[in-house]
């Protein structure tokens, strides 16, 4: 798993940033969006999935364990 920042971008989307790898990837979608069940599946700009646990909306930034899908 990794340590992961996921933010809001300035169009108004999120961004997810992992900064062992000093990646910053637009997020294309998100699983769930909804303020009671936020998460799953991450699906970025650059083709990759990453997977986070479902949880309430958080405020953002905010930091995050996520796991890669392949």
């Amino acid at each position: 798993m990794a340590n992961i920042i996921i933010s809001k971008a300035e169009d108004g989307g999120l961004t997810f940033y992992m900064p062992k790898k000093d990646l910053e990837v637009k997020v294309i979608s998100l699983e769930f969006e909804a303020a009671d069940k936020w998460g799953g599946e991450l699906k970025l700009a650059s083709g990759q999935s990453y997977y986070i646990d479902p949880m309430a909306a958080p405020s953002l930034p905010k930091s995050l364990r996520a796991r890669r899908l392949d």
